[in-house]
């Protein structure tokens, strides 16, 4: 019998600034420096003025913080 695995996994979107900060905890500034020293995903854009961070890799760079693998 096959074991049924069921993913804990949110589907990927697309996150905004405030959604960024709320699973961070950082404020705009600091998320853009980060940023431009490589250490944290790149924002992406999705509009003539709007951009926003795929989420799947926002929680995996949350996941290796919380996980000691920064």
């Amino acid at each position: 019998m096959a074991a049924i695995v069921t993913s804990t996994q949110q589907p990927r979107r697309i996150m905004r600034l405030p959604q960024v900060q709320a699973a961070t905890g950082f404020g705009r500034a600091w998320i853009y420096a980060l940023m431009s020293e490589g250490k944290f995903p790149k924002a992406r854009k999705i509009g003539t003025r709007a951009v926003g961070w795929p989420s799947d890799e926002v929680e995996q760079w949350v996941t290796d913080r919380l996980e000691g693998r920064a």
